[in-house]
């Protein structure tokens, strides 16, 4: 008889052993299975969002830096702060991470009749605010960055071309719905008539007729990935700060650079000399990147070459922001494969060798009939096998829905509680429009979150099971290798 057919027919003879032993891998198993199902899915989850963020970047204001020197008495006013040049703008484009780059001048306008999007009630919320403002965005690209990076698309009419790009012509796309507060179309002119504001001593706002900017509208734009992200099942902070990013985007004209800065020369000399002094041309570069795997190089990369004062933030920090729980889900899930393959080698070990005490007798007919010690090996490393793979096989399925209902509880619990922590810590932008615009949610976190059965879950379970099991046969074939056959049948 060989060792096969003496594999199987120990398997049956002794089925209470060998339900305990695939009792014990399948125990294991579901362990293995569903951590390495947690942490393929977190890593693909992150993989999946920063695609969809895209690997974009750009320097700005650190708000919360200026905030904190300025409760010191280390700094003045933000707007005496340090402005990024060109020069080091292009500087930065010319990293070979860059795949494009455009930069904007920026005019934050306060105006008067014009009518701008305004913010809805949430709950027992009310948005109101004393002054609306516009802002102009330059651009030296026909298409600008927020329509290439499909923040933003052209719903009516037509591109800025190159000619009204390079000179300062007052031609603007403006948002669907700014235009249709106002009444206007494709072709019309919109003015906007400005106020100056200038503080009182009683801490209050004066605010007097600027100036009136007559610009010719030639497209209209809506944004895409906020309609998207609408849900009844967003939180309120949520929903609010979606609310905050919407209203930015509306109330953004794109024009040319020229354009803009003649428009902030304008406004300035409406300003008194004290302010004027203050003012400083704000220019906000966006790069795009080849890769998101990019980011922190570039980020590392262009760290020395920011002003005191800026930061560089990137559109897959929102999922930083937002995806900590998916992390430290993916941590844990790491330590708990090492742990339960260290454990299963043990336990499977002890177990294995506990067993075959009780067989050291039919060994040793098997030795003194002149049978070989390898043949002995592979029947006990054929026995394991067969349990183990058959264990296994089952714990791939129930550990992967194991692992999709612990998982989906934690992110979701971690989710409301990251949510909550947040409500203290969201800032709206001081200077009235996020650079990149992006938007994430805890909500679209969950959404993305999928535990399901991919060929690398099922190998990697595969290769990380049975090469355990091997392992763990090391102690129960060391066991074999000392049988000494004349003690055994004395």
């Amino acid at each position: 008889m060989n060792y096969w057919k003496r594999a199987k027919s120990s398997i049956f003879r002794s089925k209470g052993k060998s339900l305990i032993l695939f009792a014990v891998i399948f125990v294991l198993g579901n362990v293995i299975a569903g951590a390495i199902a947690i942490q393929q899915s977190t890593a693909n989850v992150e993989k999946k969002m920063k695609q969809q963020l895209g690997a974009t970047v750009a320097p700005e204001l650190d708000l919360d830096k200026i905030l904190e020197q300025n409760e010191n008495g280390e700094v003045q006013a933000t707007s005496q702060h340090e402005s990024l040049k060109e020069e080091t703008i292009k500087k930065m484009g010319s990293s070979p991470y860059v795949k494009d780059y455009d930069y904007s001048y920026l005019a934050y306008l306060t105006v008067k009749n014009f009518k701008t999007y305004e913010l809805k009630q949430q709950g027992d919320m009310q948005f109101s605010t004393p002054f609306k403002s516009m802002t102009l965005k330059g651009s030296n690209s026909t298409e600008p960055m927020d329509f290439k990076n499909k923040k933003v698309k052209l719903v009516d009419g037509r591109m800025l071309t190159k000619e009204e790009l390079s000179g300062k012509k007052p031609v603007a796309l403006i948002s669907k719905k700014v235009a249709d507060e106002n009444g206007l179309s494709v072709g019309d002119q919109m003015v906007l008539d400005t106020l100056s504001l200038a503080p009182k001593e009683d801490g209050t706002m004066d605010s007097q007729d600027s100036t009136e900017h007559a610009v010719k509208i030639v497209g209209l734009f809506e944004p895409i990935k906020l309609d998207k992200k609408k849900s009844d099942g967003q939180s309120g902070q949520e929903s609010m700060n979606q609310q905050i990013t919407e209203m930015e985007l509306y109330n953004t004209a794109f024009v040319s650079n020229g354009l803009v800065r003649e428009v902030n020369k304008i406004e300035a000399e409406n300003l008194p000399a004290e302010s004027q002094k203050e003012m400083s041309e704000e220019v906000a570069p966006i790069f795009t990147l080849k890769s998101p795997d990019d980011v922190d190089a570039f980020k590392a990369e262009i760290k020395p070459l920011l002003p005191s004062g800026y930061k560089a933030v990137a559109s897959t920090d929102e999922f930083d922001k937002v995806g900590a729980s998916v992390k430290r889900l993916s941590k844990i899930s790491g330590y708990v494969v090492l742990l339960a393959v260290l454990a299963s080698l043990l336990i499977i070990s002890l177990v294995v060798v506990l067993f075959m005490k009780d067989r050291r007798h039919e060994w040793g007919i098997y030795l003194s009939l002149g049978e070989h010690r390898k043949n002995i090996m592979k029947q006990v490393v054929a026995e394991l096998l067969v349990i183990s793979v058959a264990a296994l096989l089952i714990s791939l399925i129930s550990g992967n829905v194991l692992g999709k209902m612990v998982s989906e509880s934690l992110i979701a619990g971690d989710t409301l509680d990251q949510a909550a922590q947040n409500v203290g810590n969201q800032m709206i932008s001081m200077s009235g429009v996020s650079v990149l615009g992006s938007s994430l949610s805890n909500q679209d976190v969950l959404s993305n979150y999928e535990v399901r059965f991919t060929l690398p879950y099922i190998a990697t379970f595969l290769i990380a099971g049975i090469g355990t099991i091997l392992l763990a046969a090391i102690l129960p074939l060391t066991y074999v290798m000392r049988l000494n056959p004349k003690k055994i049948m004395m």
